[in-house]
């Protein structure tokens, strides 16, 4: 499988937990887009003769775009690569960005299937404190006119783990999430990255982390109700209703090839890494006037992508193939796994079964490495202890 990522880094305002590369000067895009197409045209060649199986509009916040914008990008992709009939084309979406207008122009326009929603919580004072521009009741009305305009593939993002809340105010925000019907949730800790305003105020002393062990509780609760609600999880911060896990970001984690274009995107072809740097002033210059410093690049070792192999795959519910591990780093690799893995199995924090992929639920004759459920909490420093 081969996937394509585009990175729309505007935002209308910064969130005041948001590390991930944006801007508020909306007044590039035009700019940006014609980057967007030179770069896509560069790169025709990047991903071979592969097939285009999925596409994902990221952010940044994407629907701060115009349609013509996303339009002209779409565009280009089709017409420089060989995108599946039924490929996912996903787009992350502001809540409040989603008017009947812009959504019936979305809907009848661009060939996405797929939308996700950052919705992070259905409570109004989390949402005020976080900055973010929508509330609780736009984010549901906005659901509600996704659905009116035929989408049946809906994500949102859930934030736990804020100052001072208790169990039973997440629970009324999962259980919402359950009662609206979505058919994919990806929910996260509320976290301190530095950089961030957020953690200047941890800093300052003006807010507290949760408690450790509510934070697990937490994530316990969660594990808890939507499972209940026939909800697979089937990686360590995403749930989906059976057959509507993120193909996209499935495949990051099972190895596949994926071209990323735009300002701090990442590109990886199973040997080598290339990224665009996070500036959009460099992403300009280099792409339209042919300026040097906008990219940089690097040839993957076996111990590393051995190592991003077990980072990515253990997070998942299918685990590590170690069939395909074998048949890629050959049976010695496979043995030192095993006996670096021996003590967290004894200790039944990992388990070895019979590989089951993301989109199934049938066991294939291959073997697998996967942590047990207990293991989640604790899985960073398990997984490291296997790196070589």
């Amino acid at each position: 499988m081969a996937s394509i990522y585009i990175h729309f880094p505007f935002c209308k305002s910064r969130c005041i937990y948001c590390d991930f590369f944006s801007t508020t000067f909306l007044g590039l895009r035009s700019r940006y887009v014609e980057a967007l197409k030179k770069e896509l045209e560069m790169q025709c060649g990047y991903l071979s003769s592969s097939q285009v199986k999925t596409l994902y509009f990221g952010g940044g916040t994407p629907s701060q775009m115009d349609i013509g914008m996303l339009s002209e990008v779409m565009d280009c992709v089709y017409s420089h690569f060989d995108v599946s009939p039924n490929a996912e084309i996903t787009m992350e979406c502001n809540p409040d960005d989603l008017s009947d207008e812009y959504l019936c122009a979305l809907r009848t326009r661009l060939p996405v299937n797929r939308l996700s929603l950052g919705v992070q919580t259905f409570d109004d004072g989390r949402l005020s404190f976080l900055r973010r521009r929508h509330s609780a009741s736009g984010a549901i009305e906005a659901l509600r006119r996704c659905r009116a305009y035929g989408y049946d593939n809906l994500s949102i993002d859930l934030i736990y783990g804020f100052p001072g809340q208790s169990l039973e105010e997440w629970e009324s925000d999962i259980d919402r999430a359950i009662d609206l019907g979505v058919e994919h949730l990806s929910a996260y800790s509320l976290m301190y990255e530095e950089g961030t305003a957020l953690y200047d105020m941890l800093s300052s002393g003006v807010v507290e982390e949760v408690d450790e062990e509510v934070s697990v509780s937490m994530y316990e609760l969660l594990l808890k109700k939507l499972t209940a609600a026939g909800y697979r999880h089937y990686e360590i911060s995403n749930f989906c209703k059976p057959g509507f896990h993120s193909r996209h970001n499935s495949g990051y984690w099972d190895g596949s090839h994926y071209l990323g274009i735009g300002a701090g995107a990442h590109s990886y072809n199973g040997k080598s890494r290339e990224w665009n740097e996070c500036s959009i002033e460099l992403y300009l210059a280099g792409i339209l006037e042919g300026k040097n410093g906008y990219r940089g690049s690097e040839k993957l070792d076996d111990r590393t992508r051995f190592n991003e192999m077990l980072m990515t795959s253990l997070r998942t519910s299918s685990g590590v193939n170690l069939t395909r591990l074998e048949r890629q780093f050959g049976q010695e690799m496979k043995i030192l796994l095993l006996s670096k893995a021996a003590p967290y199995i004894d200790r039944e924090q990992l388990e070895v079964g019979r590989y089951v992929p993301i989109d199934t639920v049938e066991p294939t004759a291959d073997e697998a490495l996967r942590l047990t459920r207990g293991a989640v909490f604790t899985s960073n420093g398990i997984i490291s202890d296997l790196f070589l």
